[in-house]
């Protein structure tokens, strides 16, 4: 799946300037090579004389048309990873009225005078500082045209639809119509000036079948029924153009973040705060109280909290939740807000410390900022999942109350209530990592069957190791997986086996995955349905990811244990980390390294096997770790156990600097040259 920048909120980012430098570079230069740097031959449309303008632009739309099509139908690029334009009829007549008639007069357009002044036209810089100051004296007196600017918004509409064909009987329609310009612009030019070398060419013959042919295929290839992919029409209820411009106007569109933060310390009821961020940023970071939904989501999960208390969306920045908040506000939302600045703002507003600010603060200001960042950083903020429990939590008692439909936090836990609504939820995959003749006794219906072993192997002469990104790929493939999908993970008692393949879908970027709470255990104690049929599974083309970043080789480590710039957590039961106990060649472990067993993360309710509260995680990690930003190397033995210590910090407890060596005491031990500590002394 091709992610855009757009989808990604990241059009501000700097790889985004730079993408549309390049993009731009290389369009004037299409221009140019095209005659656009020339007013004479730009103008030379109206009269008939030269068709470049007619045929450069329709070779665009169509080749653009055609290839974002394909893109679509063949799953690669999905709709929420683009920018759809609204149709606001009367404004855009109008502007384009406008438009036409100064490209008349001037022999430019915006786009191709930028064109024309690199190509060093005196008129053609004239015509774009016109273009300058036009816009100006447009934002000056916006106010007066502002009901002109709305006029006609009939939201995302798509031309097809309204002719009521498919949208790929538009294209080949649009295609033939391409076509016959070609053909038409150079039989003009042949008659009115001599020119139209190439009407009836065999260039233009092949051209045109090729075109003709491409948009055809569209035909065949399966895509949404114009029923299903129309964009939504405004519901009752919903709002125009003219009244989102007017909310913006009048600040009704956002919330400050000092006013955020004063709501969500005293916890407001009715207050939804939605971060609509990436699920790997929101479980790094979020606003205590936050939860996520993804941009795609957000009108189906927010229908409950319609026009009922306030939500708040946020993300980094203001593009997608302004995008999303005009959305929800067009679909009859009256009560949806977006916060100013996003989380970058709130974090310099509100939880930067007085004593990095420039201007001196007021003690009442200094004690407010203090107040903001004992509640938003306090070690118990952490990832909002239905596992959470408060500072000081009761007694555990003898069984885990029944779960609840709560919508997870991934990567993080799902509740068995969430999956047993959601199995019917093609997206919603499920993995069983018991053993087999458990699984064949009865399973979550649906689920496939798979050993954590299967993910590793012998990598660089060391066994037990994750699989490299293109054999973990052809994993998910012959599972049928898709980049897209759920995962849920269900162990048994060892819950670390569930880690370990989260560890595969992490190291392929699979955001969307999470480990069922309790297990199989808590499925059945909740009595939910299971079965022993086999499940159908059609084989699926994983995409390759480049490789991850979390994994650590030995010689990494070696490096931070002589820079003595990371706390490095040995997870191994204590009498391996000693040295007692040796099935190594050699016994003790990393120098400066803490031991905390993995067995610490786990406790038992009952039969059931679960993660001990997160606040009593948080607390005993905060022991070990002095920040959320300190780097953190975990290892175990071969990976196994350190792959659940990796799960805790990374995904329940929002450490954000969490290495993974993979290696581990198995291949440390055996690289003699590595140092270590072990009773006898032996470095």
């Amino acid at each position: 799946m091709i992610s855009s920048f757009f989808g990604r909120d990241a059009l501000s980012s700097g790889e985004a300037m730079l993408a549309a430098l390049c993009v731009g570079l290389a369009f004037g230069w299409a221009l140019e090579r095209a005659g656009f740097g020339s007013s004479r031959r730009l103008a030379g449309i109206f009269y008939f004389r030269d068709m470049t303008v007619l045929k450069v632009m329709f070779t665009a739309v169509v080749v653009a048309m055609l290839g974002l099509e394909y893109l679509r139908r063949l799953g690669w690029v999905a709709d929420e990873q683009l920018f759809f334009m609204p149709s606001i009829y009367g404004a855009q007549a109008v502007g384009g009225l406008i438009l036409g008639i100064g490209f008349a007069i001037g022999g430019w357009c915006p786009g191709t005078a930028a064109v024309g002044v690199a190509s060093g036209k005196w008129d053609a810089l004239i015509f774009l500082g016109g273009a300058v100051v036009g816009s100006a004296l447009f934002n000056e007196v916006f106010a007066s045209v502002a009901g002109l600017y709305a006029w006609g918004d009939s939201g995302v509409q798509f031309a097809w639809q309204g002719l009521g064909i498919s949208s790929s009987l538009f294209a080949l329609l649009l295609t033939l119509l391409a076509v016959g310009c070609f053909w038409g612009a150079e039989y003009i030019e042949k008659r009115r000036s001599g020119t139209g070398q190439y009407l009836g060419s065999p260039f233009l013959q092949a051209f045109s079948v090729a075109l003709v042919v491409v948009a055809a295929g569209l035909m065949i290839l399966p895509g949404p029924t114009p029923d299903a992919a129309a964009a939504p029409s405004l519901p009752t209820g919903a709002v125009s153009e003219s009244h989102l411009l007017q909310a913006i106007e009048t600040a009704q569109d956002h919330i400050e973040p000092d006013e955020l933060a004063d709501r969500l310390l005293s916890g407001e009821p009715e207050l939804l705060v939605v971060d609509v961020r990436p699920a790997e940023e929101f479980a790094a970071f979020h606003l205590r109280g936050a939860i996520n939904i993804p941009l795609a989501e957000l009108p189906v999960a927010l229908a409950p909290y319609k026009n009922a208390g306030l939500i708040v969306l946020y993300s980094n920045g203001m593009t997608h939740p302004a995008q999303a908040r005009d959305s929800l506000a067009r679909l009859g939302f009256a009560n949806v807000y977006l916060l100013t600045d996003g989380l970058d703002g709130f974090i310099e507003r509100c939880l930067k410390p007085s004593s990095l600010r420039s201007e001196p603060l007021a003690a009442a200001d200094i004690a407010k900022i203090n107040a903001w960042r004992q509640h938003f950083l306090a070690p118990d903020v952490l990832p909002a999942t239905p596992q959470s429990q408060p500072a000081s939590p009761p007694p555990a008692p003898a069984t885990l109350p029944v779960s609840a439909p709560v919508p997870p936090t991934l990567p993080g836990l799902v509740e068995p209530a969430w999956l047993a609504e959601n199995l019917g939820d093609k997206t919603v995959r499920v993995l069983d990592v018991r053993v087999q003749p458990q699984y064949n006794t009865g399973h979550i219906a649906g689920s496939v069957c798979v050993s954590p072993e299967h993910f590793r192997g012998v990598v660089g002469g060391v066994s037990a190791m994750l699989l490299p990104p293109d054999m973990l790929a052809r994993q998910m493939s012959l599972m049928g997986l898709q980049p897209t999908d759920t995962v849920v993970i269900v162990p048994d008692d060892k819950i670390h086996d569930a880690t370990l393949v989260s560890m595969a879908f992490a190291r392929l970027g699979h955001a969307r995955c999470g480990i069922l709470h309790g297990g199989f255990s808590r499925w059945a104690a909740e009595k939910h349905p299971v079965t022993t049929a086999l499940p159908e599974i059609a084989r699926s083309e994983y995409p390759v990811p480049p490789a991850d970043t979390f994994t650590v080789n030995y010689r990494q480590v070696l490096d931070h244990v002589n820079q003595k710039d990371a706390v490095i957590i040995d997870v191994r039961p204590a009498e391996f980390y000693s040295g007692k106990k040796v099935e190594e060649a050699r016994g003790g472990h990393i120098h400066g390294a803490v031991n905390r067993p993995f067995t610490e993360d786990v406790t038992k309710v009952g039969p059931i096997v679960v993660f001990k509260p997160v606040a009593d995680l948080a607390k005993a990690y905060a022991e070990v770790i002095p920040s959320k930003d300190a780097t953190v190397i975990v290892h175990c033995r071969t990976g196994h156990q350190a792959s659940q210590a990796c799960f805790v910090l990374r995904n329940l407890l929002g450490y954000r600097k969490v290495l993974w060596y993979d290696g581990g005491w198995s291949e440390w031990a055996a690289r003699l040259e590595l140092p270590i500590e072990s009773p006898a002394g032996e470095k």
